[in-house]
């Protein structure tokens, strides 16, 4: 496996409802997987671990609300 096929995805405990919002992850040794859960073939980001905590960061603190 390389560092960007992810084989084990799983959905947001927090997508859900109607907000058409869903996200999904999976990790693989030093990387994290995000992909749109309602559209998974059109692609994934790959981050690394410190850029993965740095977003989640941002979301908490609302700094990517739109």
């Amino acid at each position: 496996m390389d560092s960007t096929t992810f084989t084990q995805w799983r959905k947001s405990s927090y997508s859900g409802g109607d907000s058409g919002q869903c996200v999904e992850i999976a990790q693989v040794t030093a990387l994290i997987g995000l992909r749109d859960s309602k559209n998974p073939d059109s692609g994934h980001l790959a981050l690394d671990r410190a850029t993965f905590a740095t977003l989640i960061d941002h979301v908490k603190a609302g700094a990517l609300d739109l």
